[in-house]
Protein backbone atom coordinates (compact mmCIF):
# COMPACT_ATOMS: atom_id res chain seq x y z
CA UNK A 1 0.00 0.00 0.00
CA UNK A 2 1.03 3.49 -0.82
CA UNK A 3 1.94 5.37 2.13
CA UNK A 4 2.43 9.21 2.51
CA UNK A 5 5.21 10.45 5.43
CA UNK A 6 3.76 12.26 8.16
CA UNK A 7 6.54 14.46 9.01
CA UNK A 8 7.00 12.58 12.64
CA UNK A 9 9.85 10.47 11.89
CA UNK A 10 9.68 8.78 14.92
CA UNK A 11 5.78 7.93 13.52
CA UNK A 12 6.57 6.93 10.03
CA UNK A 13 8.90 4.22 11.56
CA UNK A 14 5.85 2.54 13.22
CA UNK A 15 3.71 2.75 10.72
CA UNK A 16 5.56 4.05 7.42
CA UNK A 17 3.11 6.77 7.13
CA UNK A 18 -0.27 7.15 6.17
CA UNK A 19 -2.33 5.22 3.82
CA UNK A 20 -2.90 6.95 0.57
CA UNK A 21 -6.06 7.96 -0.64
CA UNK A 22 -7.83 7.24 2.98
CA UNK A 23 -8.99 9.54 5.77
CA UNK A 24 -7.19 9.42 9.08
CA UNK A 25 -9.30 10.98 12.54
CA UNK A 26 -7.32 12.89 15.00
CA UNK A 27 -9.16 13.63 18.18
CA UNK A 28 -7.78 15.54 20.99
CA UNK A 29 -8.55 18.14 23.98
CA UNK A 30 -7.16 22.22 23.53
CA UNK A 31 -3.76 21.92 23.98
CA UNK A 32 -2.49 18.17 23.27
CA UNK A 33 -0.84 19.41 19.56
CA UNK A 34 -3.76 19.23 17.45
CA UNK A 35 -3.07 21.52 14.96
CA UNK A 36 0.85 21.15 15.26
CA UNK A 37 0.13 17.60 14.02
CA UNK A 38 -1.78 18.90 10.85
CA UNK A 39 0.58 21.58 9.85
CA UNK A 40 3.31 19.16 10.50
CA UNK A 41 1.59 16.68 8.24
CA UNK A 42 1.03 19.58 5.72
CA UNK A 43 4.91 20.56 5.27
CA UNK A 44 5.81 17.09 4.89
CA UNK A 45 2.62 16.42 2.01
CA UNK A 46 3.90 19.57 0.24
CA UNK A 47 7.61 18.47 0.72
CA UNK A 48 6.94 15.11 -1.27
CA UNK A 49 5.63 17.60 -4.27
CA UNK A 50 2.17 16.81 -2.87
CA UNK A 51 -0.84 19.04 -3.87
CA UNK A 52 -2.49 19.48 -0.40
CA UNK A 53 -5.03 21.76 0.47
CA UNK A 54 -5.38 23.03 4.33
CA UNK A 55 -8.95 23.74 4.98
CA UNK A 56 -9.18 25.95 9.17
CA UNK A 57 -12.22 26.50 9.83
CA UNK A 58 -11.07 28.06 13.19
CA UNK A 59 -7.64 30.23 12.57
CA UNK A 60 -6.98 32.46 9.62
CA UNK A 61 -4.07 31.71 7.17
CA UNK A 62 -1.77 34.47 8.59
CA UNK A 63 -1.86 32.74 12.08
CA UNK A 64 -1.65 29.41 10.49
CA UNK A 65 1.71 30.89 8.47
CA UNK A 66 3.47 32.36 11.60
CA UNK A 67 2.70 28.68 13.42
CA UNK A 68 4.28 26.84 10.49
CA UNK A 69 7.47 29.28 10.48
CA UNK A 70 7.69 28.80 14.34
CA UNK A 71 9.13 25.10 13.89
CA UNK A 72 10.81 26.19 10.95
CA UNK A 73 7.94 25.54 7.96
CA UNK A 74 7.68 27.83 5.11
CA UNK A 75 4.56 27.38 4.66
CA UNK A 76 4.50 30.65 2.35
CA UNK A 77 6.77 29.35 -0.32
CA UNK A 78 4.82 25.91 -0.51
CA UNK A 79 1.76 28.45 -1.13
CA UNK A 80 3.82 30.46 -4.12
CA UNK A 81 4.63 26.98 -5.75
CA UNK A 82 1.33 25.92 -6.37
CA UNK A 83 1.88 23.43 -3.70
CA UNK A 84 -0.17 24.49 -0.92
CA UNK A 85 -3.37 26.11 -0.59
CA UNK A 86 -4.91 27.34 2.80
CA UNK A 87 -8.13 27.83 3.19
CA UNK A 88 -9.87 29.91 6.09
CA UNK A 89 -13.71 29.69 6.97
CA UNK A 90 -13.78 31.70 9.78
CA UNK A 91 -16.00 34.64 8.13
CA UNK A 92 -17.72 32.55 6.05
CA UNK A 93 -18.56 29.91 8.81
CA UNK A 94 -19.46 33.29 10.98
CA UNK A 95 -22.02 34.78 8.07
CA UNK A 96 -23.42 31.16 7.87
CA UNK A 97 -24.35 30.74 11.56
CA UNK A 98 -25.52 34.41 11.97
CA UNK A 99 -27.96 33.20 8.76
CA UNK A 100 -28.97 30.25 10.35
CA UNK A 101 -29.69 31.24 13.61
CA UNK A 102 -32.06 34.13 12.30
CA UNK A 103 -34.43 31.19 10.37
CA UNK A 104 -34.07 28.08 12.78
CA UNK A 105 -31.51 26.43 15.55
CA UNK A 106 -31.99 23.28 12.55
CA UNK A 107 -30.36 24.84 9.88
CA UNK A 108 -26.98 25.01 11.76
CA UNK A 109 -27.07 21.23 11.16
CA UNK A 110 -23.52 21.13 9.50
CA UNK A 111 -23.44 19.55 5.94
CA UNK A 112 -19.60 18.08 6.14
CA UNK A 113 -19.38 17.21 2.20
CA UNK A 114 -20.00 21.18 1.48
CA UNK A 115 -15.76 21.42 2.47
CA UNK A 116 -14.98 19.53 -0.55
CA UNK A 117 -16.75 22.19 -2.82
CA UNK A 118 -13.80 24.38 -1.60
CA UNK A 119 -10.88 21.95 -2.95
CA UNK A 120 -9.14 23.08 -5.77
CA UNK A 121 -9.00 20.79 -9.28
CA UNK A 122 -5.70 17.81 -8.70
CA UNK A 123 -5.96 18.00 -4.73
CA UNK A 124 -4.20 15.19 -2.96
CA UNK A 125 -3.87 16.10 0.50
CA UNK A 126 -6.28 17.15 2.59
CA UNK A 127 -6.02 18.66 6.08
CA UNK A 128 -9.92 19.53 7.87
CA UNK A 129 -8.79 21.68 11.00
CA UNK A 130 -11.07 21.16 12.49
CA UNK A 131 -14.58 19.85 11.77
CA UNK A 132 -16.19 20.59 14.93
CA UNK A 133 -17.52 23.77 14.22
CA UNK A 134 -19.57 22.11 11.76
CA UNK A 135 -21.05 19.22 14.70
CA UNK A 136 -23.88 21.64 16.49
CA UNK A 137 -27.38 20.33 16.70
CA UNK A 138 -26.29 17.08 15.53
CA UNK A 139 -27.48 13.58 16.75
CA UNK A 140 -25.34 10.87 17.18
CA UNK A 141 -27.10 9.42 13.90
CA UNK A 142 -26.79 12.45 11.93
CA UNK A 143 -23.51 13.05 13.04
CA UNK A 144 -22.42 9.57 11.69
CA UNK A 145 -24.21 9.71 8.34
CA UNK A 146 -22.78 13.00 7.28
CA UNK A 147 -19.10 11.71 8.94
CA UNK A 148 -19.20 8.41 6.68
CA UNK A 149 -20.65 10.30 3.62
CA UNK A 150 -17.28 12.65 3.53
CA UNK A 151 -14.93 9.47 3.88
CA UNK A 152 -16.84 8.03 1.04
CA UNK A 153 -16.46 11.05 -1.19
CA UNK A 154 -13.02 11.14 -0.06
CA UNK A 155 -12.49 7.71 -0.98
CA UNK A 156 -13.93 8.31 -4.37
CA UNK A 157 -11.84 11.34 -5.10
CA UNK A 158 -8.62 9.59 -4.27
CA UNK A 159 -7.76 12.10 -1.35
CA UNK A 160 -5.50 11.58 1.46
CA UNK A 161 -7.16 13.42 4.35
CA UNK A 162 -6.43 14.29 7.72
CA UNK A 163 -9.92 15.08 9.71
CA UNK A 164 -9.31 16.84 13.06
CA UNK A 165 -12.23 16.91 15.94
CA UNK A 166 -12.08 18.78 18.86
CA UNK A 167 -12.25 15.98 21.72
CA UNK A 168 -14.11 18.83 24.38
CA UNK A 169 -16.80 20.26 21.41
CA UNK A 170 -17.73 16.67 19.97
CA UNK A 171 -16.75 14.60 22.77
CA UNK A 172 -19.18 12.18 22.04
CA UNK A 173 -18.59 12.08 18.69
CA UNK A 174 -15.03 11.70 19.07
CA UNK A 175 -16.47 8.10 20.23
CA UNK A 176 -17.95 7.04 17.31
CA UNK A 177 -16.12 9.01 14.93
CA UNK A 178 -12.99 6.21 14.60
CA UNK A 179 -15.40 3.59 13.50
CA UNK A 180 -15.65 5.37 10.27
CA UNK A 181 -12.29 6.33 9.64
CA UNK A 182 -9.62 3.90 8.05
CA UNK A 183 -7.28 5.09 10.97
CA UNK A 184 -7.61 7.13 14.30
CA UNK A 185 -5.51 8.74 16.78
CA UNK A 186 -5.89 10.23 19.99
CA UNK A 187 -3.90 12.84 21.40
CA UNK A 188 -4.32 13.43 25.02
CA UNK A 189 -2.90 14.64 28.45
CA UNK A 190 -2.08 12.73 31.42
CA UNK A 191 -0.28 12.37 34.48
CA UNK A 192 2.13 9.70 34.55
CA UNK A 193 1.99 7.55 36.95
CA UNK A 194 5.70 6.75 37.57
CA UNK A 195 7.38 10.48 37.84
CA UNK A 196 3.82 12.46 39.02
CA UNK A 197 4.92 14.89 36.20
CA UNK A 198 2.33 15.70 33.23
CA UNK A 199 3.14 14.66 29.45
CA UNK A 200 1.68 14.05 26.20
CA UNK A 201 0.78 10.71 25.04
CA UNK A 202 -0.56 9.59 21.14
CA UNK A 203 -3.10 6.76 20.94
CA UNK A 204 -2.89 4.90 17.62
CA UNK A 205 -6.50 3.66 18.13
CA UNK A 206 -6.52 2.43 14.97
CA UNK A 207 -4.72 1.69 11.54
CA UNK A 208 -6.25 -0.17 9.32
CA UNK A 209 -3.49 -2.93 6.49
CA UNK A 210 -1.36 -1.66 9.21
CA UNK A 211 1.05 -3.52 12.45
CA UNK A 212 -0.06 -0.70 15.63
CA UNK A 213 1.72 -0.24 18.87
CA UNK A 214 -0.82 -1.49 21.63
CA UNK A 215 1.09 0.58 23.55
CA UNK A 216 0.68 4.70 24.11
CA UNK A 217 3.39 7.10 22.69
CA UNK A 218 4.85 9.58 24.98
CA UNK A 219 5.52 13.04 23.06
CA UNK A 220 6.70 16.52 23.42
CA UNK A 221 6.20 19.49 20.83
CA UNK A 222 9.51 20.41 19.98
CA UNK A 223 9.46 24.38 18.39
CA UNK A 224 12.66 23.12 16.17
CA UNK A 225 10.74 20.01 14.94
CA UNK A 226 6.91 19.75 15.50
CA UNK A 227 5.67 16.42 17.13
CA UNK A 228 8.55 14.40 18.56
CA UNK A 229 7.52 10.86 19.76
CA UNK A 230 10.04 10.34 22.82
CA UNK A 231 8.73 6.86 24.12
CA UNK A 232 6.99 3.92 24.29
CA UNK A 233 4.68 3.66 27.65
Amino acid sequence: MERIKTGISELDLILGGFPAGKTVLITGDPGTGKTVFGLQFTNASCAQGLRTVYISTEESSSDLRLQGEAFGWNLEAFEKRGTLRLIELIDYRAMEIETALSISPDAMKGNFVELLGHLPEGTQVLIIDSLGSHTANLTMHEFRDRFDLLIYNLTNMGITAMVILDGVTSRWFSDIAPFSAYGAIQLMRRENPYTGRRERVMDIIKMRNTRTPVQLLAYEIDYSKGIVITSQI
